[in-house]
């Protein structure tokens, strides 16, 4: 398994509690948990406790593709960050309050079928889906 980590951060014109809530809470998720407009995210779950688990169905509009995405939480500290662990991998959540903004700050660790580039470029067009939602809604 690969160890390298990734990072990908945007910052959320948004308080800090509400930027936590739309990234956590099953209702909004659904709305921005997606790379690209031709996706979807029919259903999340979020059991929001160490030992808890976050799942979340990211399928193709058309049918044509899906997959679970489905973590188990390691560490939460509300509001500022959290750690879970997917398919033997990591991945911390940190969210920060910068200028009456939150930047939320993504490490995971990469995996080994893909470019690291085009796993970094993915996780950012979630973020930025997130970000568009949340400052739009």
């Amino acid at each position: 398994m690969n160890t390298e980590k990734i990072r990908v951060k945007a910052t959320i014109n948004a308080d800090r509690q509400k930027v936590w809530n739309y990234y956590t809470k099953p209702e909004h998720i659904t709305k921005w948990n997606f790379a690209d407009p031709s996706w979807h995210c029919p259903t999340a779950q979020n059991d929001m406790q160490v030992g808890g688990k976050y799942s979340a169905r990211m399928e193709a509009k058309d049918g044509s593709f899906g997959f679970d995405f489905v973590a188990i939480y390691t560490e939460i500290i509300i509001e500022q960050q959290f750690s879970y662990e997917f398919g033997g991998r990591k991945a911390t959540v940190m969210f920060n309050t910068v200028n009456n903004k939150t930047e939320i700050i993504i490490d995971f660790d990469a995996e080994n079928e893909n470019p690291i580039e085009m796993q970094k470029d993915g996780w950012q067009a979630i973020l930025n889906n997130f970000k568009l939602y949340t400052e739009t809604n």
